[in-house]
């Protein structure tokens, strides 16, 4: 639910954290946050959820 509540603070249009959930991203080594969410380890998800908290200021 986190992951999901930055998002939507991040991107007002739900349609734009969709498509950034997919989309390559640098932080992620050119892997989309779904890739590294579906890693398989708790921590993956933790990762993620933390580079949001990060660049919405959280």
């Amino acid at each position: 639910m986190g992951i999901h509540k930055a998002l939507r603070i991040i991107f007002t249009e739900a349609d734009r954290s969709y498509r950034w959930v997919k989309k390559p991203n640098d932080a992620f080594g050119g892997s989309s946050a779904l890739e590294v969410m579906l890693g398989g380890e708790l921590t993956d998800v933790m990762r993620v959820r933390r580079y949001l908290d990060a660049v919405r200021g959280g």
